[in-house]
């Protein structure tokens, strides 16, 4: 038995499982349109996830479309599907480009989503209009086998860390998943051509639109002019192509099961910190209410921010990671220093500019030495404006770019041994030394 057709055999559903899944969404799909005709609302129910589609694994999300009539006006669609949501399902409001609801119907969790029913998806008029071609399209483009293929594409990128388009992802979609599969006419198939991809990669099935730009770029078959791989991020398209020469290389079970790294405890890694030699300081803060997806985004933001502002005073970003617990979120960053050191260059104006004379003023009782040109520009030789990381931040962060709803007032700043002793160990162990999930 092959190490695919092991993986196959554990996440895909049985049988009986399989018409137990499909049994539920038929009664919710019933109970939808029994909803709509009670309250003499026009409008057509189906299932476009991976339920619709027949590539579901085991305990599988349900994505229901309610398709209302384009004349229907914007604001009343969504009134329409939100309360939809939250009679059939009892579903919450998810705010995103396009409002739905998640909630759960006989266990089954369920998003409920309202689009509108289109004749083609060249002009559509929500975000998720175009999901229900999507569905046509796999599922005339997929048999039996193909779509197993796709269950082990799947499995695959959510061991490796590369599935969803999430901002703390950053990676493929599932439709992406299965557009590859198809493309390349299986599992093996989309590895291997993976492996000789370069950044800017370009894809497509059938026909393609205007040239498009990106990480990588997969051109949507039914909308050629859309790049179904937008949300691709640089550093998630390396690591799957890291991931597909791997795997070819040597397959492993972890690749699609990655195993738990081996925690070290505090104390070791106070000692690894200790022999590094480097500096620590970590920035959490009180969790907005919002939703997942909106806060990693954030945390991306204020990552990026807060360590330019850090390399901007000289303290030299290695590494960072963030996470967040029930309460806050967090960023740690690993500096070539946390203090300052006793003396810094501080740049001035260009030697022709009006204010030179006032900074020449300024400076000209300087105990560590006058001002001085270099490349056209004043400098001078002074005390560092901040003497270490943390107390930087703390002055600086208004300025840092930290995420809008990141609320600067609740930041807790700590620096060096408090970090390990306050900071999750699995962050700071991926820190020091950072692996891939299958290399655990």
């Amino acid at each position: 038995m092959t190490i695919e057709s092991d993986v196959l055999s554990e996440i895909k559903p049985t049988p009986e499982e399989s018409a137990e899944i499909l049994a539920k969404a038929r009664r919710l799909q019933e109970a939808a349109e029994r909803y709509l005709s009670e309250r003499n609302i026009k409008a057509k129910v189906r299932f476009v996830g991976s339920v619709g589609k027949g590539t579901f694994l085991r305990n599988p999300d349900i994505d229901l479309f309610i398709l209302y009539s384009p004349k229907i006006p914007r604001p009343e669609l969504e009134r329409l599907g939100l309360q939809a949501g939250k009679d059939l399902i009892g579903g919450i409001k998810m705010y995103a480009e396009h409002p739905y609801t998640s909630g759960k119907f006989e266990g089954l969790d369920v998003d409920l989503v309202p689009c509108y029913e289109l004749e083609s998806a060249e002009h559509i008029l929500t975000a998720v209009d175009r999901t229900p071609f999507h569905a046509d399209f796999v599922l005339s483009h997929s048999d039996d086998r193909i779509k197993d293929e796709i269950r082990l594409m799947k499995c695959f990128m959510k061991g490796i860390g590369t599935y969803g388009a999430e901002p703390d992802v950053r990676g493929f979609t599932g439709y992406l998943c299965e557009l590859l599969v198809i493309r390349y006419g299986g599992f093996i198939g989309a590895l291997k051509a993976a492996a000789d991809w370069k950044k800017g990669a370009q894809i497509w099935i059938g026909n393609r639109g205007k040239p498009l730009k990106g990480a990588l770029v997969f051109y949507d078959p039914v909308d050629p002019n859309r790049n179904v791989a937008s949300a691709v991020h640089e550093d998630t398209l390396c690591k799957y192509i890291h991931a597909c020469k791997c795997y070819l290389r040597s397959p492993d079970r972890r690749f699609f099961f990655p195993e738990l790294r081996k925690l070290p405890s505090r104390d070791e890694l106070a000692d690894t910190w200790s022999k590094r030699g480097t500096g620590l300081v970590s920035v959490s803060f009180v969790k907005p209410d919002i939703i997942p997806e909106n806060l990693h985004a954030q945390m991306w933001k204020t990552q990026y921010g807060i360590g330019k502002k850090l390399n901007e005073y000289g303290f030299g970003v290695l590494r960072a990671e963030h996470c967040e617990d029930e309460k806050e979120a967090h960023i740690v960053f690993e500096l070539e220093r946390f203090e300052s050191p006793k003396l810094v260059i501080h740049k001035g104006p260009p030697a022709y500019v009006e204010n030179a004379e006032s900074f020449l003023e300024k400076w000209k009782d300087n105990p560590d030495g006058a001002p001085y040109l270099d490349d056209g520009f004043w400098m001078v030789v002074c005390p560092p404006q901040f003497p270490d990381a943390a107390s930087m931040i703390v002055k600086e962060a208004h300025h840092s770019g930290v995420g809008r709803e990141l609320s600067v007032e609740s930041m807790t700043v700590r620096g060096q041994k408090d970090v390990i002793d306050s900071m999750d160990p699995s962050v700071l162990a991926q820190l020091f030394d950072p692996k891939m999930p299958w290399e655990n």
